[in-house]
């Protein structure tokens, strides 16, 4: 994979054992403090770097707003078939950034090919979009023509986190640029080169050079300097709850606002008319896949009673045919924990669930293995929702499960978190299913089925799970100034001394 990796890179920039920022259409290195990126597999170093210095800040705030202008000065039509062809560039060069995601990231390769397709599908769904931002005529109830219009902020600051970095790259910059923004992106600093490269490609489809600057660095000194000097009209921000209040606080001082997608701790809840192998299945797929680094997994796992022993231990066993291992290798399903420090807070979660009393159910797996590298076996926890385990992220492969009695209790259960990004219920009563979707306080909720989510709807949470949308034409609206036109039409305006003075 190392020698797969360099081959891309050198595509770009000579030194392939370091990482570039990408502002202005060029490849250039920051000055800050070294940054190191291990691998999960073994805990060796893949990659190192310097810091983005505020020299690099400046530079990608000049570009942007130097950019921003020739972009909306090109027709709706002519900017949504450069963002199609963006797509075209990225189905292209598909393989070539899987290996840069897996290898950068730490994400199994299949994963990562899929995310890449994802990417490209987002720039392709909201090319079709930059021609049909009209606006609307209001029939005010004066002699007026009023109509609405929708224009771009100006530069939006993006930082997105290091579960999955290429999808959140795409996830936000294709609905900025189609509403015609300037952007600053600063991914994680565990995870900018599939970001870097995104951008690369754009311009090399036809996007106006600097429209798409991406800084690579840490979030308390490239961010912050990012958020307190660059001129932004917006500020997007992909990760956790405790850095994600921050982060509205440090906006709201500079009178700007955001959009916050934070944690979450969803309930995927099992009523005993399922169909029970399907919902398994499901509830594998919701904590598993991707080692459970998801903010949208089924992390609380709610089963009725009647069934609760044997779908708990169904649960358990069917992980120990899942491939465990190697990120980089093709036939991985499950890799390790992203970095040591998620690692460490993994691990600390599993001890304080046992400590208060949370059952480990048996399948012949150790919660964490015996060798080298952040592995974490996928584990499941009976508990109850007071354990802590059930009312904070774990961020792991590891799912806490809760019985509950009726559907009252289910819901009870599944509303009492501070949280409300997603959920699930899995029944073959369909009146039960919509009530259920109608009362559990979540932004995105499924019936029969999880973590089935598309560009074309709108993705975001309720409570610490943050606020505003991404996606859909929800995230237009997020990247777009409303203004509202006023023409006279009388012949001879009476004269207007105050709001209101005419109106009847």
């Amino acid at each position: 994979m190392k020698e797969q990796y360099n081959a891309v890179i050198s595509k770009y920039w000579d030194d392939v054992a370091t990482v570039k920022n990408f502002v202005g259409g060029e490849f250039v290195s920051g000055n800050g403090d070294k940054v190191v990126i291990q691998n999960a597999h073994d805990e060796s170093e893949l990659l190192s770097y310097p810091d983005a210095g505020a020299d690099i800040i400046d530079m990608a705030n000049k570009a942007a707003k130097a950019a921003r202008k020739e972009w909306w000065g090109r027709t709706a039509q002519v900017r949504g078939q450069v963002m199609f062809r963006i797509g075209a560039k990225l189905r292209e060069n598909l393989d070539d950034l899987a290996v840069v995601e897996a290898y950068s990231s730490n994400k199994p390769i299949r994963d990562a090919k899929v995310e890449v397709s994802k990417v490209a599908e987002m720039f392709e769904y909201y090319a079709g979009w930059t021609d049909k931002l009209h606006g609307e005529v209001i029939p005010v109830p004066t002699s007026h023509l009023n109509y609405v219009k929708y224009e771009p902020l100006g530069t939006v600051l993006q930082i997105t986190p290091w579960n999955a970095p290429i999808f959140t790259c795409g996830w936000q910059l294709a609905p900025a640029i189609a509403a015609g923004n300037s952007v600053i992106l600063k991914p994680s600093e565990l995870t900018p080169v599939s970001s870097i490269l995104v951008a690369a490609l754009a311009e090399q489809a036809g996007l106006t050079k600097g429209l798409i600057n991406v800084i690579a660095g840490y979030g308390h000194t490239a961010g912050q300097m990012a958020i307190q000097t660059a001129d932004i009209r917006k500020l997007v921000f992909v990760g956790s709850p405790v850095t994600g209040k921050k982060i509205a606080v440090s906006s709201a001082e500079r009178g700007i606002p955001c959009v916050l997608e934070l944690g979450g701790k969803s309930a995927n809840i099992v009523f005993d008319d399922a169909d029970l192998d399907l919902a398994v299945r499901g509830a594998q797929a919701a904590i598993f896949a991707g080692a459970g680094q998801s903010c949208v997994s089924g992390s609380r796992l709610l089963v009725q009673e009647s069934i609760y022993d044997r779908f708990c231990e169904a649960v358990a066993n069917a992980a120990k045919n899942f491939n465990i291992g190697n990120p980089h290798s093709s036939d991985t399903q499950v890799g390790p924990i992203h970095n040591a420090k998620q690692y460490a807070h993994v691990t600390k979660m599993i001890d304080i669930a046992k400590a208060e009393g949370a059952e480990v159910v048996d399948n012949g797996l150790p919660s964490v293995p015996d060798k080298a590298g952040f592995y974490v076996n996928p584990t499941v926890l009976k508990g109850t929702n007071a354990m802590e385990c059930a009312q904070e992220e774990i961020f792991g492969p590891v799912v806490v499960a809760i019985p509950f009695k009726d559907e009252d209790d289910a819901i009870a259960i599944a509303n009492d978190s501070r949280f409300g990004l997603a959920g699930a219920v899995w029944t073959k009563d369909v009146g039960r299913a919509h009530r259920i979707a109608d009362q559990v306080n979540a932004g995105t909720f499924w019936i029969n089925s999880y973590k089935t989510i598309n560009v074309a709807s709108p993705f975001g949470g309720f409570g610490d799970s943050g606020y505003g949308r991404s996606s859909g034409i929800d995230a237009l609206r997020e990247y777009s100034e409303v203004k509202s036109v006023w023409v006279e039409t009388a012949r001879a305006p009476a004269m207007n001394f105050g709001y209101g003075a005419n109106l009847g």
